[in-house]
């Protein structure tokens, strides 16, 4: 392949890769989905090709539609065990950020949320409220006509509707950070009444297990919660085994969202993320898988946090 033609490519990787990321939710499997696009570049008759940009998002979409309807990708969602890769915020994977919607469609509230799409509803989602592609546009990627593309549209916005209504919008970083700094104070104090003043009527947790789990963790209700996270936030000598070590525990933001980071030594070991509504708690992810961790990991490592807010847990 000649200089130009990997040029070309490398100057539309970031964006692809951010497409990747919102359709499929995984860093992993987004970074080989833009592989596997640039062999198929590669291999193309590229004189033929009079619009690069819009041939390697053609070939890219097609590329994360397979993976979502694999039988593996289909086995792992239907079985409960999937939760979105989260991302340290400044992550170009991450992708634009210059709108409501464009951060609305990478935090992990939607990137769960999109679950419930099919794979052509949630690509014309992604790419129109992430990329502001026209319902023509989109037709043509994915090969549909204008008026399916239309109806894919409605139909995921019906049904995320629900639960934009339900977030409230994105709540201030300083005020978002208080409320984290008093859940994680009030989560440490073994008082459950302090725990369950901070989340909301409706507020649901989920957690990964730290991979252990066949299934998520699920939990409503603000007692249940209070009680999950009680019993999360209480160091006992197994969970420093399982962990590797003594952790400290950093207040950061992932996929624009508050969030706690746990670290031992300088390997992060669980993310937990929260979406806050009128200055309460309203959801929470509980991530330690490690395979989950991955780019945020190795994003850390090149990150300074500051201050701990709670040192040697």
């Amino acid at each position: 392949m000649d200089s130009a033609a990997v040029d070309t490519f490398e100057a539309g990787r970031g964006r692809l890769a951010s497409l990747a990321y919102r359709l499929l939710g995984s860093a992993a499997d987004a970074e080989d989905a833009v592989q596997d696009t640039f062999l198929r570049w590669q291999a193309a008759d590229r004189e033929r090709i009079e619009v690069p940009e819009a041939w390697l998002t053609k070939v890219l979409t097609h590329v994360c539609l397979d993976r979502l309807r694999s039988a593996h990708a289909r086995h792992e969602r239907t079985a409960g065990a999937w939760l979105p890769e989260p991302l340290l915020d400044g992550d170009p994977m991450l992708g634009p950020a210059d709108t409501f919607e464009q951060r609305e469609s990478v935090s992990l509230a939607v990137l769960t949320l999109v679950e419930r799409l099919s794979p052509n509803e949630r690509a014309v989602y992604v790419l129109r409220e992430a990329f502001a592609y026209s319902h023509a546009e989109i037709a043509a990627i994915l090969e549909i006509s204008k008026a399916a593309c239309q109806q894919h549209a409605h139909r995921a916005r019906i049904r995320l509707a629900d639960e934009r209504r339900r977030s409230g919008g994105a709540p201030d970083p300083t005020a978002a950070r208080r409320v984290v700094e008093e859940f994680l104070a009030a989560a440490t104090s073994g008082r459950t009444d302090r725990l369950v003043a901070l989340l909301t009527d409706d507020v649901t947790a989920v957690s990964d297990g730290a991979g252990l789990a066949r299934r998520l963790l699920r939990y409503r209700s603000p007692e249940r919660v209070a009680s999950f996270v009680r019993a999360g936030f209480k160091p006992t000598p197994a969970k420093r085994r399982l962990a590797g070590g003594p952790t400290t525990m950093y207040l950061a933001r992932v996929n624009g969202s508050p969030a706690v980071i746990a670290v031992v030594g300088e390997r992060v070991v669980g993310a937990v993320a929260f979406d806050i509504t009128d200055g309460r708690v309203s959801a929470l992810y509980g991530i330690a898988a490690a395979h989950r961790l991955t780019r945020l990991d190795e994003a850390w490592r090149r990150y300074d946090p500051g201050v701990p807010v709670l040192d040697a847990w």
